[in-house]
C-alpha cells in the first residue's frame, strides 16, 4: 500500500474515532494515537511511523494533505493526529461524523456511563465500534471497518486513545 493511502486510510479511521465523546469528556484539544491498525489484516507501521512520512512528501503533496486534514477539522502533531472538539458537540452527546458535507451518518446502538457502542455509514466507509471513556480526559475507541478509498476496497481495524491536551485549541477549528 502507498504512504499516502496509507496514511490518508488511518486518518479516516481516526476521523471516525475522534468523535466519540460523552458529557463528561472535556471540551478543548484531544490527541488522537494509535499503534493498533490493520488494513485487510495487515498490520500499519506506528502513527509515529506514517506521520514521520508526511514529512518526507515534496513540500506540494504535504501541503495539499495538510490542507485537506485541516479542513475536516484533523491536525498531524505529537503522537498523532489532533480534533478540536467544541462545547457544543461535548454537551449535544453527538458523533459529530453526521454533517451535511461529509455525507455521514451514525447510531449509537448502546450508551452506558462509560460504554457507547455506534454504527456508522460514509459514502466510502461504514463499520461499527465502541468507545471506552478511561475518565473526562481520556477515552478508548476500537473501530472495525469496510472501505472504498481510491478505488481500494477492503477492511481495517483500529484501537485508537484519545486524550485531553487543554482548553485552547490554537488554530485548529472544530469539525464543523
Amino acid at each position: 500500500m502507498k504512504p499516502l493511502f496509507r496514511l490518508a486510510a488511518a486518518a479516516s479511521l481516526l476521523v471516525a474515532a475522534a468523535p466519540a465523546q460523552a458529557q463528561e469528556v472535556l471540551p478543548g484539544l484531544w490527541e488522537l494515537s494509535s499503534d493498533n491498525m490493520q488494513v485487510n489484516g495487515q498490520p500499519l507501521p506506528p502513527m509515529q511511523e506514517l506521520l514521520g512520512q508526511v514529512e518526507s512528501l515534496p513540500a506540494e503533496q504535504r501541503q495539499m494533505l495538510e490542507e485537506a486534514m485541516a479542513g475536516k477539522g484533523i491536525q498531524a502533531g505529537g503522537q498523532g493526529l489532533r480534533v478540536c472538539l467544541s462545547e457544543a458537540q461535548v454537551k449535544a452527546q453527538e458523533l459529530p461524523l453526521q454533517d451535511a458535507q461529509s455525507g455521514c451518518s451514525q447510531e449509537i446502538t448502546e450508551r452506558s456511563e462509560r460504554l457507547w457502542k455506534f454504527r456508522f455509514r460514509c459514502p466510502d466507509a461504514e463499520g461499527q465500534g465502541e468507545t471506552r471513556f478511561v475518565s473526562e480526559r481520556e477515552f478508548v475507541t476500537r473501530i472495525d471497518s469496510r472501505f472504498n478509498t481510491a478505488g481500494q476496497a477492503g477492511s481495517s481495524r483500529m484501537e485508537t486513545r484519545a486524550r485531553w491536551l487543554g482548553e485552547d485549541c490554537g488554530e485548529l477549528k472544530p469539525r464543523p
